[in-house]
């Protein structure tokens, strides 16, 4: 680490460069690129908790071969390295590739979590089909399918929004200019993103209704009766639609947060106090992905007595076979 120049002379272009490079203590008088310098206490904690759900959600995608898991292993693995980068900042406050790194994956991360949700609703959607051929048209307005295409696509496009904008942003302070076109850019994908899972919630609380109108839980595989027709649920549905939600809030709270700061600006009141990143970015990612390493949606949604309905009838399907996100209508056979 480089030791502290003198505070009584002032630095030259060419030094706060090097410092940037390089690791430099903290300099009264001059600011880093947080206006702070991060925890490293926040930054071990985090790093581990993303380390820990990134590992479950990897081992139980291997184990079920599952989709909607390594999405959501991405999303803590891009987490992680954020908060690779933050930790990195509390030992280095002026170095630039540090603070680089946590912007750029922090602000997409998120992306990774409503892609899961998605997939979840879909699978839900599909799994409580009892028509045959399997139509979820009576549950939903989209069919899994669409709901995976349309919502999927959205997350790519508020992704690539952050990301430019995250890079325009970064490249400006870098250079000492104005940082306005890349920061509403970044709001713009936020707000995109945002408006997405708007909508998305929208879609839930409609099959939630549905569901709710056809009937009610009568046990035995969570198979729900309504006028005397059977419409199958895995027992396990209501822990999932929990996790589900409980994720969806959480995703939802950050992006108001971020949304907020971003319009504040770089020196805004929230963005360079840290205690509100950590409470409303942080920990509610650590919700949104640790949610599901608790409540699995492959473990809940498949238990040995899950039931799929084939034309008037309803035959059981072992578990392991409906796969969460994976192969063709989320249907394969797991290999023991």
């Amino acid at each position: 680490m480089t030791a502290t120049p003198s505070p009584t002379r002032r630095l030259t272009v060419e030094e706060m460069k090097g410092y940037r490079q390089g690791c430099t203590q903290l300099m009264p008088n001059v600011p880093t690129s947080y206006d702070y310098v991060p925890h490293l206490s926040a930054g071990i904690v985090f790093c581990v908790l993303f380390s820990l759900s990134m590992t479950g959600h990897i081992v139980q995608g291997i184990r079920k071969r599952n989709w909607t898991r390594y999405v959501l292993a991405t999303g803590a693995l891009t987490e992680l390295l954020g908060w690779t980068g933050r930790t990195w900042s509390s030992q280095c406050p002026y170095n630039e590739t540090a603070f680089l790194l946590q912007i750029t994956t922090l602000i997409i991360a998120p992306t990774f979590f409503s892609a899961a949700a998605y997939l979840i609703l879909g699978t839900l959607i599909r799994l409580s089909s009892t028509s045959s051929p399997p139509s979820p048209s009576r549950l939903s307005v989209l069919s899994p399918t669409a709901y995976l295409v349309l919502f999927c696509a959205a997350d790519a496009i508020a992704l690539a929004t952050q990301a430019v904008g995250g890079a325009l942003a970064s490249l400006a302070q870098k250079r000492g200019t104005s940082t306005a076109t890349g920061t509403n850019i970044m709001v713009g994908g936020v707000v995109f993103q945002m408006g997405a899972m708007t909508v998305f919630v929208g879609l839930l609380a409609d099959f939630l209704r549905r569901v709710w109108r056809l009937g009610r839980s009568n046990g035995n595989c969570g198979r729900m009766m309504t006028r005397g027709s059977k419409l199958p649920l895995p027992q396990g549905a209501k822990w999932v639609l929990l996790a589900l939600l409980t994720s969806v809030a959480a995703i939802y709270v950050r992006s108001v947060y971020r949304t907020v700061e971003l319009l504040q600006g770089w020196r805004g009141y929230l963005i360079v106090r840290e205690g509100y990143f950590v409470a409303l970015d942080a920990a509610m990612m650590v919700v949104a992905v640790g949610v599901y390493n608790v409540l699995d949606p492959a473990v809940l949604l498949l238990p040995s007595c899950v039931q799929e309905g084939q034309g008037d009838g309803v035959r059981a399907v072992r578990d392991g076979e409906v796969l969460l996100g994976g192969g063709e209508d989320g249907k394969g056979e797991e290999k023991h």
